[in-house]
């Protein structure tokens, strides 16, 4: 099968810039995360098991029973404006198209598309190709590189692409993890906390975890995780023992990447830390795994430990040096384009 769509050979050429981020649910409901949960739990990436295997683990057990539970952790972090992911992914959106309109010379389009739910991949490409983006930047707007995430997102850019009579020509940033701009930008959000209480007596790095094995496998999320915590670290002018980098949001039995966030604040909350600071590098805007999951659940464990005092520092978000840095990295790889 072809693709079929018309093209007008006469309109004006564009940039196109395409930002991604995970996705989210289109409710907090049942259904809507049942929905949400099929098509993300079914991607190889994800979860690499044979797949009638993994069918038949799905659809005869996780998506009986964890969608509801799922649905209830959403409704306490849904907004009017939708989940927080969408709404903070939306304002990234507009600030960082105002901002390149003004720095770039030549028609640029910026798209945003989710890898799971909506709007899709897939539908924010269409736009590209509806405005004549006849050279498209991808931008995973996650810093460190991993298979589970950047890959994905390649995987799905290819399986909208692979029908189109004509392709664009593709560039892909596929790892900021180490960018001067943002690490600065971390670690002026640290300062600014910082700025308004007293520094607590752990700084945690939190990163989303990944199966153990695929870091022997050869991603490099592990290696760049590191690479980040230290540069900020650094940057902070922090001792090695004021800091320390876990991994958070385990899925399954096997193995994941160590130390387990939880497990650590209740290990530093029974040895007498009464006071941490948490940061998660890895997410670009917060979302469930920053507001419940970090802020809730983790703030809970540590507490019960015998802490005294926890602090998340909130992503980066929309704040105006971080669509800066972003913004700057979209220029460094459009340069001889625009």
């Amino acid at each position: 099968m072809t693709d079929s769509k018309q093209y007008s050979h006469d309109h004006q050429a564009v940039t196109g810039i395409l930002i991604t981020n995970l996705g989210t649910p289109d409710e907090p409901t049942t259904a809507g995360l049942r929905r949400y949960l099929a098509e993300f739990l079914w991607d190889p990436r994800i979860v690499d098991m044979p797949r009638p295997l993994w069918w038949l683990i799905l659809h005869g057990f996780i998506l009986r029973f964890r969608p509801s539970r799922s649905a209830a952790s959403y409704r306490t972090v849904w907004t009017e404006d939708g989940s927080p992911l969408l709404s903070i992914s939306k304002k990234q959106l507009e600030a960082l198209r105002q901002l390149l309109s003004q720095q770039v010379n030549g028609p640029v389009v910026v798209e945003l598309g989710m890898r799971y739910g909506n709007p899709s991949i897939s539908s924010a490409l269409e736009r590209l190709r509806d405005a004549n983006a006849q050279r498209v930047l991808v931008f995973p707007l996650y810093p460190q590189n991993s298979c589970s995430t950047t890959a994905s997102t390649f995987d799905a850019v290819a399986a909208t692409v692979e029908k189109w009579r004509w392709l664009p020509e593709f560039r892909f940033i596929n790892q900021y993890h180490d960018d001067a701009n943002y690490i600065e930008v971390l670690a002026a959000s640290i300062r600014e906390a910082w700025s308004d209480r007293e520094q607590s007596e752990k700084l945690l790095f939190s990163f989303h975890g990944t199966p153990k094995r695929f870091h022997t496998d050869g991603d490099p999320y592990f290696v760049q995780c590191h690479q980040t915590a230290q540069l900020v670290a650094e940057r902070l002018g922090l001792d090695k023992d004021r800091w320390q980098l876990t991994f958070q949001s385990i899925f399954g039995r096997e193995e994941w990447l160590k130390p387990y966030t939880i497990e650590t604040l209740r290990e530093l909350g029974a040895g007498g830390v009464t006071s941490v600071d948490i940061v998660c590098p890895g997410f670009s805007a917060d979302c469930l795994e920053t507001i419940e999951e970090i802020s809730v659940e983790n703030r809970d464990a540590f507490i019960e430990a015998g802490g005294k005092s926890f602090n998340y520092i909130p992503a980066l978000n929309d704040r105006a040096d971080h669509i800066s840095a972003l913004a700057s990295l979209v220029q460094k790889n459009i340069t001889d384009w625009a």
